[in-house]
């Protein structure tokens, strides 16, 4: 099969590393790519939502599946835009329609989509710059902490958690009225806050049947202890320590068996990845957030743990018949450390050198703002590259990645030193 890869993070680096070890991939293609993805796949500089060079790409390469590695081009509809043209409807596509990629693309849809389903979350109402003032008074009937969350997409900076009742007051006018997210807050969703530790759970899913892949959890501030700013995710531990068989079998029952049932009821056409975002209030999973994709860095550590050939599940997927795969987990526990610009996730500096990647020999370091400069690997984003490692434990794991980061090095390089400290 030829195959195409949408995306430029450590997530599709992830993606063609896994894909490439397949007999069944032929040739395989990854738009725009990465430093990382230029060595086990051709890159090829288009943007994930030019849909019509996306569209000739795959007519001259010949491809014959198409897997979308971020939100984007899902909520923009990719999905429809093969299926409505003749010359490439046959290929498919391994993402949600962009009907079903609302789930992700707004938090009231979401919102709206678990209270139908019964899917335990937090209590909320959402407010646009008419209704700020019963959004300030929604906020008096809550205890603080106040979640507020920009209603569309904001690079994983949309929410915002305060303390203060002044200040939650002042953060909703800046995000109504001021238009602090632009388009994406338009409309804010403001919820109770739940108090408890938070996990992934990931879904493959053809739309009827349903695997889980599995657990993993990721850290998304930028300083240690969990403080600072908010991140695309500075690492990530796979299996979670806490979730327990006895829990994991509430997520299935409580969430992810409501969440496909969900998708069938609401004729939401899925074919594709559900990230669920979760958090364990007491021995209860709630969710917080649906992502219509595999997470950044949740990927650099569950797919190096499966051990099946990822081509055959993106083919069952695929064509329906997910039901005949059975999932395969390696019991080593796998961890990430992400190693990032300075100054992320604010203003820096991009064009630095990376020197060490090639010494690594005990973790695999996945490219994500990384790209190749006239022979040379320099940073071209934030989150620069990320490290992963196999342990029989989660410590051992994450021993061996800082071990592997001694090795690396940029101007201004940063990593947090304490990935795992809360388990």
């Amino acid at each position: 099969m030829n195959i195409l890869v949408l995306g430029s993070g450590g997530r599709e680096h992830t993606f063609a590393w896994k894909i490439a070890q397949s007999s069944l991939c032929n040739e395989l293609y990854v738009a725009p790519g990465n430093s990382g993805t230029a060595e086990v796949a051709t890159n090829v500089n288009i943007g994930v939502t030019d849909f019509e060079a996306i569209k000739d790409l795959a007519i001259d390469k010949q491809i014959d599946m198409v897997v979308v590695g971020p939100e984007d081009p899902l909520v923009k509809g990719v999905h429809d835009f093969f299926l409505n043209d003749e010359a490439i409807k046959h290929i498919p596509v391994i993402g949600p329609q962009k009907e079903a990629a609302e789930l992700e693309g707004s938090k009231e849809f979401a919102k709206e989509f678990m209270s139908r389903h019964n899917i335990p979350t937090a209590a909320y109402e959402s407010f646009t710059k008419e209704t700020v003032e019963k959004g300030y008074a929604f906020l008096e009937t809550l205890n603080p902490p106040y979640v507020l969350k920009a209603d569309g997409l904001a690079a994983g900076k949309g929410v915002v958690i305060l303390n203060d009742l002044e200040e939650a007051k002042a953060e909703l006018k800046s995000m109504l009225v001021d238009a602090k997210f632009g388009e994406a807050s338009t409309k804010v969703v403001i919820e109770e806050f739940l108090d408890g530790i938070e996990l992934s759970c990931f879904v493959l899913t053809d739309g009827k049947n349903y695997k889980i892949l599995p657990t993993a959890k990721d850290y998304k501030r930028i300083g240690e202890g969990d403080t600072g700013l908010n991140t695309g995710g500075m690492g990530a531990v796979s299996p979670v320590p806490f979730a327990t068989e006895e829990f994991l079998n509430k997520i299935e029952e409580r969430i992810v068996k409501p969440t496909i049932d969900g998708f069938k009821k609401d004729n939401l056409p899925y074919v594709g990845f559900v990230f669920i975002g979760l958090i364990k209030v007491g021995d209860d999973p709630k969710v917080i957030e649906y992502n219509v994709r595999m997470g950044d860095p949740e990927t650099e550590v569950v797919f190096p743990r499966l051990k099946n050939d990822l081509v055959e599940v993106l083919n069952a997927m695929g064509n329906g018949s997910l039901d005949t795969i059975d999932i395969e987990i390696d019991e080593r526990a796998a961890t990430t450390i992400m190693v990032v610009s300075g100054g992320y996730p604010e203003a820096y500096e991009k064009g630095k050198e990376i020197t060490g990647i090639d010494t690594i020999e005990e973790s695999i370091p996945f490219h994500a703002g990384a790209q190749l400069n006239d022979g040379k690997v320099v940073t071209s984003g934030g989150r620069v590259i990320s490290i992963t490692s196999y342990g029989d434990t989660y410590q051992e794991a994450i021993k061996k990645s800082y071990q592997s980061i001694d090795k690396l090095n940029f101007d201004k390089m940063y990593f947090r030193k304490d990935i795992g400290f809360d388990l």
